[in-house]
């Protein structure tokens, strides 16, 4: 599973990759995390806000 967090880097943005994190270690899925900060990156998603998680490229 990709699981990509979009965002600058910011206290949310964090939160988001830590709690993405706890859940997939609490459901005993094997996942690879991946950070989205370049803003070109970010808008080709068509998401209105960050931060974002995106699961196997779907927003979530």
């Amino acid at each position: 599973m990709d699981i990509k967090i979009l965002g600058g880097g910011c206290s949310r943005c964090e939160r988001l990759e830590n709690l993405a994190r706890e859940a997939a270690g609490e459901v005993g899925v094997e996942a690879t995390f991946i950070k989205v900060k370049e803003i070109d990156e970010i808008m080709a998603y068509d998401v209105m806000s960050t931060p974002a998680l995106l699961i196997n490229e779907q927003v979530k």
